[in-house]
């Protein structure tokens, strides 16, 4: 029992703070002083009439002075000159002539030098030994007096007999047992090749 009670004394407090605090808490009216001009009063109109009978003073002490007006001005006999006449015309003219004199005379232009004509360039017959080792003589047929011989290129094989034109520029001028004469079209070259079989072509200037 005496736990009980206890704990009943407890939410007793608990409930008494509570009804405090929300006393206190509890929003009140704020007043407000009171105005020190209340309405209806006439000490604010009288405030405001003061500064017009000041500036009415003060414009009676004004007056217009209309004998400035009647004194007859001294005209100005100073320097004189054309307001339409350009104003820097004299220094234009002397930096114009300053210029000329200061300029040295410029020396002649050369002459335009012509560019020698260099001659056109033809196949190089450097290209002719690459280009013909890449064939390779596998042999060749002799039938009716004329002998076709076998070139074997990549996995192409090409039959060439005499007058024939292989490679686009190679021209089989002469075929023997023994060499093969070219004629290079593009350059009137003349390479004998000799031949032999399974070997790739090397050539041999005449």
């Amino acid at each position: 029992m005496s736990r009980q009670r206890l704990i009943l004394l407890i939410l007793l407090i608990l409930l008494v703070a509570t009804l405090i605090w929300s006393y206190l808490s509890y929003p009140r009216l704020k007043t407000v002083s009171p105005m020190k001009y209340p309405p209806g009063s006439h000490l604010k109109a009288e405030k405001k009439r003061q500064p017009l009978v000041k500036a009415a003073s003060s414009a009676e002490g004004r007056s217009l002075r209309l004998d400035l007006l009647n004194k007859e001005q001294a005209s100005f006999k100073g320097y004189r000159r054309d307001i339409f006449k350009p104003v820097f015309i004299d220094e234009l003219k002397v930096m114009k002539q300053m210029a000329s004199v200061a300029k040295p005379a410029l020396p002649p232009a050369p002459a335009p030098k012509t560019a020698p004509v260099l001659p056109v360039p033809t196949a190089a017959t450097g290209t002719a030994p690459r280009e013909l080792a890449r064939f390779t003589f596998l042999g060749f047929l002799k039938k009716n007096n004329q002998k076709t011989i076998f070139l074997a290129k990549d996995k192409d094989i090409i039959l060439v007999k005499k007058g024939e034109t292989f490679a686009g520029r190679y021209q089989a001028a002469s075929i023997t047992d023994q060499a093969l004469t070219i004629l290079v079209t593009d350059t009137g070259e003349e390479i004998v090749i000799p031949l032999i079989e399974n070997r790739p072509l090397s050539m041999a200037s005449k």
